[in-house]
């Protein structure tokens, strides 16, 4: 080949691409465990969302880009009046889904949100299911959901097994993008050339920088970023539906591929081949595991890696909430992300600064006993200055084996401990917590505290009867199962 040229020969597509479209195609969800616990976490999803409504720096962002746009079958917006395109209401169901980061979460080389993708799943779903109504076609029903559920969830969280995004600087929410990219697709009706030409322009599409989750900039973007992307996913979708081709090495193209743009420092591992340092890693074939294993936010609106450390101090509160002046020190014994993710010193700019700050949100239910939304206003931060003062009397320490734990596929602990010291010389035990309450480890435990919660957050925006009727259909497997979308949705309106 001369050197002035380029030689023009097409590929077929990634190997890492077709994996993804054929599951999504292809595969038939049988596992009951993976609908029950899609069911739960549609239930918690939904009501995260709601929950965020009260906060108007979430609802400012509502609506559509032209006020008074009336959009034929539009999909609604749970806990509003909006309907709207699908690529907007995905972007505001995501965006109240993630508000306030009390959605759901897996853990591992890659962190993230897999319900995240519920924004995208509802909008198309609800969009098709009225327009198929109005056409004499049957509707889409809420088992389509639960199943798109459960893929996109296995899209993220498998990608996010081995594969680090963090470690060069790109959000987690690139996942977000390219798992709701495959399921808005598959609903959408697309054949495999359709899937496989949105997938490759969700990874060439640039990505999102992890700088708004981060010192010095933690921001509320934070709080919209995953909506962004599962917006982008139907957009992107339909995109591919419209005949637009695709680009068969988005992803290891030389020089202009995702991986050698953005991928070329992650995965860094001296036992692989040079060229196999920069491709996605896969841990485990498509299935319904990520499903079955989500990590549930029950106890608190707190970033994960807090969970457990949160659940500490609120064992510890009873004995210091009469010796707050008294306190010395107080030992923060955690993990290797903890302490990457969230472990801050120095003051906090904002709501968004402080619910991804370990020591404020160990301090907090130290002084108070809980730790809610509210707490992370300015107002709050404001009038109680003894948070800040705690904080400083904080030290943080990695425990090794938390960490090898966390990061163990049998395990997949979040291990915190807390132990407070007075001036005296005295001190509390050292409270330890390996496993939150929403943890697969504690499902008997946490499902009828997560139904507690989604009852409790139905009702910051619905009457009783409405809240009554809706928590009774979520609560029955099959009868929600074959409920059309439309009508779900509609229950959701105000």
């Amino acid at each position: 080949m001369s050197a002035t040229s380029e030689a023009n020969e097409r590929p077929d597509y990634d190997p890492e691409l077709q994996a993804i479209a054929d599951y999504v195609l292809n595969y038939q969800v049988a596992s009951d465990e993976a609908l029950e616990t899609a069911r739960y976490c549609l239930m918690d999803t939904l009501g995260c969302g709601l929950l965020a409504l009260r906060f108007p720096e979430c609802t400012k962002h509502l609506g559509p880009i032209v006020e008074g746009t009336v959009v034929p079958f539009g999909a609604r917006v749970p806990g509003t009046s909006l309907r709207l395109d699908p690529v907007k209401a995905a972007w505001d169901i995501g965006c109240i889904i993630r508000w306030l980061d009390y959605n759901d979460t897996w853990l591992a080389a890659e962190w993230g949100h897999p319900s995240d993708n519920l924004g995208g799943i509802l909008a198309v779903a609800d969009h098709l299911s009225q327009q198929r109504v109005a056409q004499g076609e049957a509707p889409l029903v809420m088992r389509d959901v639960l199943n798109a559920m459960i893929m996109a969830h296995e899209i993220q969280g498998v990608l996010a097994l081995e594969n680090s995004f963090n470690r060069v600087g790109l959000d987690h929410v690139v996942l977000v993008k390219v798992a709701s990219t495959a399921v808005a697709a598959k609903l959408l009706g697309a054949n495999r050339e359709q899937l496989l030409s949105a997938l490759s322009h969700a990874w060439v599409d640039g990505q999102s920088l992890r700088t708004y989750r981060h010192a010095p900039n933690a921001g509320s973007r934070k709080s919209w970023a995953a909506g962004d992307a599962t917006s982008r996913g139907v957009r992107l979708a339909d995109i591919a539906l419209r005949g637009e081709m695709g680009i068969p090495s988005a992803l290891s193209a030389p020089q202009w591929g995702f991986y050698d743009v953005l991928f070329s420092h992650a995965n860094k591992d001296l036992s692989l081949k040079p060229e196999a340092e920069r491709r996605l890693r896969f841990q485990r074939e498509f299935g319904s595991y990520v499903m079955e294993n989500i990590l549930f936010k029950i106890s608190f609106p707190a970033e994960f890696h807090a969970q457990t450390a949160c659940e500490a101090a609120v064992t510890l509160h009873p004995q210091v909430k009469d010796r707050l002046a008294e306190i010395d020190k107080i030992v923060l014994t955690t993990h290797d992300s903890a302490i990457r993710i969230i472990s801050k010193t120095g003051a906090l700019a904002n709501p968004a600064d402080r619910d991804h700050c370990l020591q404020y949100m160990t301090a907090v239910p130290l002084i108070f006993g809980s730790l809610t939304a509210e707490h992370y206003e300015d107002s709050f931060h404001a009038a109680h200055p003894l948070i800040d003062e705690l904080r400083d009397k904080m030290v943080v320490e990695e425990n090794a084996e938390y960490s090898a734990d966390y990061h163990n596929p049998e395990q997949r602990s979040i291990a915190n401990a807390v132990q407070v010291f007075f001036s005296d010389g005295s001190a509390t035990d050292k409270v330890a917590v390996e496993y939150p309450v929403g943890h697969r480890r504690r499902r008997e435990e946490g499902m009828p505290l997560l139904v507690e919660k989604f009852e409790r957050n139905l009702a910051t925006r619905f009457p009783i009867t409405r809240c009554q009727t809706i928590a009774e259909l979520c609560s029955q497997q099959s009868t929600l199962e074959a409920v059309p979308v439309h009508k779900f949705m509609g229950m959701w309106m105000i």
